[in-house]
């Protein structure tokens, strides 16, 4: 593989949904699940899951995240490393439904931008910092909202799509609205732009679920339960890196997503009647189903706008929840997945999820560290004994 593709395409994207997943997607399960625990009872121990939750999802924190992920895979300096900070959060906020988009593009830039002058003066503790944030912040200007821009334009194909009949329409939106959420693009803000809800709402959620519980379920040969977490409870957006060495494995759950879309419209009619946001967050910390069953008791006023209406679920509404967002999605991704294996479409290994690989790396690093030390105490030993045999000689 080319050392840059590699360099920015594939270490500079795991970094980022690894910097995505430690602040926006874990901030957002601590948030949910705060807030569904306030329903149930008025607890400073709750209000602070919430407030946790509020602080971990910041426009700011989240891209300054994503932006140290970026430099931390990139293996920079150190004053490049903690400068990217402030280049993060200026793209990721400047960005808009683009930002991690936004923060992948710029922080690598500015990053090596850094690394070309680090060490390179005696002021380093100045010229690095400002070299990194000046370059990251200029390039925010000048791009992060044409890339806001460009990412929103997608949105305006999932306009036209939920005008369609709703048997394609929810292959459409299902599918393009999945697909945004594993690409380094905000699905969540594209969907509370659009207002996205009622039956598009409904293919949206399906087609998140797809693309988190379909990955989930594909790679639980390569990562056991702690991908079915990572990705079924996260973000899909961490097996980008893996897209790109190899784009068949994306094909499963853009599959199963044309299935469930359809399947939620016409078969279960299920819409999505909550907070127009949560059409774009899938499974993440279970927000997708929340908007849902939120959306069949208290609609959100965009809801109501578009003519919803609060209702009592009957038994096919929850078992077309649970079928949709959970169960086709597994079911159809693990069915792929046989098929696209034996045929070798996708060869072990191929969805292993980077934290996976670089555990075994560290402690073979410690390992072969401890054993250098060793020899290295061995010849010292050695040489020592040599020296007083040496002596010994002379004396006699």
């Amino acid at each position: 593989m080319n050392k840059y593709v590699k360099r920015y395409c594939i270490d500079a994207m795991s970094g980022m949904a690894q910097g995505l997943f430690a602040s926006l997607l874990i901030g957002t399960i601590i948030k949910t699940l705060g807030q569904q625990l306030l329903r149930l009872s008025v607890n400073p121990v709750f209000k602070f899951l919430v407030d946790a939750g509020n602080f971990a999802t910041d426009a700011h924190v989240v891209g300054a995240a994503m932006a140290v992920g970026i430099g931390f895979a990139m293996n920079v300096p150190a004053f490049v490393l903690f400068s990217l900070v402030a280049v993060g959060s200026a793209a990721n906020v400047t960005g808009g439904a683009g930002g991690p988009l936004a923060v992948l593009i710029i922080a690598i830039i500015s990053a090596e931008l850094g690394c070309l002058v680090s060490k390179k003066t005696k002021v380093d503790l100045i010229v690095t910092p400002a070299v990194t944030i000046l370059s990251g912040v200029l390039l925010t200007v000048l791009t992060a909202k044409y890339i806001g821009i460009a990412a929103s334009s997608f949105g305006k194909l999932i306009v036209w799509s939920t005008k369609l009949h709703p048997f394609f329409m929810g292959i459409l939106v299902s599918a393009m609205v999945g697909i945004a959420l594993t690409l380094p693009i905000s699905s969540a803000a594209i969907c509370a732009a659009l207002g996205l809800t009622g039956l598009a709402g409904g293919a949206a959620v399906a087609g998140c679920c797809a693309q988190m519980v379909g990955f989930a379920v594909l790679s639980f040969k390569e990562n056991k339960w702690g991908g079915i977490l990572s990705q079924g409870l996260g973000t899909s957006m961490l097996q980008m890196p893996n897209i790109i060495k190899n784009p068949k494995t994306w094909i499963p759950p853009i599959l199963a997503s044309m299935i469930t879309g359809p399947i939620a419209t016409c078969v279960f009619k299920m819409e999505m009647n909550g907070a127009a946001v949560s059409s774009g967050m899938g499974t993440c910390g279970f927000v997708g189903q929340i908007g849902v069953i939120t959306g069949w008791f208290e609609p959100s006023e965009v809801a109501i706008g578009h003519g919803a209406v609060a209702i009592t679920p009957g038994f096919v509404d929850w078992l077309g929840l649970i079928l949709v967002c959970i169960v086709l999605p597994a079911v159809l991704c693990w069915l792929f997945g046989k098929l696209f294996r034996k045929i070798g479409w996708i060869k072990d290994g191929d969805l292993l999820l980077e934290s996976a690989v670089k555990a075994p790396a560290a402690k073979a690093e410690t390992k072969t560290e401890a054993q250098t030390q060793t020899v290295a105490t061995t010849e010292t030993g050695t040489g020592a004994n040599a020296i007083v045999e040496g002596e010994n000689n002379s004396t006699k």
